[in-house]
């Protein structure tokens, strides 16, 4: 008797925290005034519930089945195939009620100079290698996985600011032998990248830093950051040329020669650990003008590469520029949850 009394409160519980759930999507939805039908808006909004709920393989029947909804499942397909909506108003849409949430937090928290990360990163979607039928598959590098696999990939940007942190952006790409059998124009991953951060809408009075690895600082993209205003700090690799006193050298190969432990100074960074720092102003590669960090976690040694940040905003200290840069942490986060809670890379499909 104790049994039931106990699991029957449970699915009370449960039943209230399944009704706040429901009504935070359809909330959602209703705000971000799609312009669609009352149909279609529940159609999305059934989707959506059931992809959240829907545990393991999420196909279009377990997702009608854990969606609570009776309505037939042809009606749901037909919504995704055929019904005219467009997809891109629903994002700009969604990106008008995200910027607008961020500025109506930070109005509410007071004055303060107003900053805005905007990270820059690449994902793979895997397919099994026995897969052949979808569109545009390829072997691309996971830095994950540290080796190529068969996947399609997307360049991808993520906003984080006022306490906000979500998915803003994304890109498909194609390699340049699919985009030439294709007839398709050609966009590598930086000019990708450079086309999200150059229609980013921020305003003048926010400082924007772009947040990315060592695969897309280049001059190219830095230059497009510096025409809207916005800096930089992404990592480095260690080949890369600097010229002190006018010696022109990789960091690595300066770092083995003429960098000696006195040289460095201890730098603790919240929930990272301490790192041995030395600090680098000036030219690296084509790059006019820069700071770069050149760390080696709790023990300096001069036979191992340091790990390596470049930032353009010289008026930051070490501290604070190694505090922006782990921020970088939120996109691969943000995969994290897209593909183990949302299935973001289990579609199938034929054409793209």
């Amino acid at each position: 008797m104790e049994g039931t009394t106990q699991s029957n409160s449970r699915k009370k519980e449960m039943s209230k925290v399944m009704v706040t759930f429901h009504s935070a999507i359809v909330k959602f939805i209703v705000t971000l005034g799609l312009g669609l039908s009352k149909p279609q808006v529940n159609h999305l909004i059934t989707i959506m519930h059931g992809i959240i709920l829907t545990e393991g393989r999420k196909t279009m029947t377990q997702i009608r089945n854990h969606s609570g909804k009776d309505r037939d499942l042809s009606c749901m397909t037909r919504f995704l195939k055929e019904s005219p909506w467009c997809a891109n108003r629903v994002q700009h849409r969604r990106m008008e009620h995200l910027m607008t949430s961020i500025r109506r937090a930070r109005h509410t928290q007071g004055d303060h100079r107003p900053i805005l990360f905007l990270i820059v990163d690449d994902t793979g979607c895997h397919k099994d290698t026995s897969t052949r039928k979808m569109e545009a598959l390829e072997f691309h590098f996971s830095h994950s996985e540290g080796k190529s696999v068969w996947s399609h990939c997307l360049v991808t940007t993520h906003l984080v600011a006022e306490g906000y942190s979500f998915a803003w952006d994304f890109r498909p790409y194609f390699r340049k032998e699919y985009c030439e059998e294709n007839h398709r124009s050609f966009k590598s991953k930086n000019d990708l990248a450079m086309e999200m951060i150059q229609m980013f809408p921020a305003s003048h009075e926010e400082q924007v830093y772009v947040l990315m690895d060592s695969w897309y600082t280049s001059k190219k993209l830095v230059d497009a950051c510096n025409a809207k205003g916005f800096h930089v700090i992404g990592a480095v690799k260690s080949n890369r040329k600097i010229r002190p006193n006018v010696i022109e050298l990789s960091i690595v190969e300066f770092a083995g020669q003429y960098i000696r432990n006195p040289d460095l100074r201890s730098v603790t960074v919240k929930g990272k650990g301490k790192f041995r720092m030395y600090e680098y102003k000036g030219p690296i590669s084509d790059i006019e003008n820069a700071k770069v960090l050149l760390s080696w976690e709790k023990k300096f040694r001069q036979d191992q590469k340091p790990f390596c940040i470049l930032c353009t905003d010289l008026t930051l200290d070490v501290v604070t520029i190694l505090e922006y840069y782990n921020v970088r942490w939120e996109i691969e986060t943000g995969y994290r949850y897209f593909k183990e809670l949302l299935d973001f890379d289990q579609y199938q499909l034929l054409s793209l």
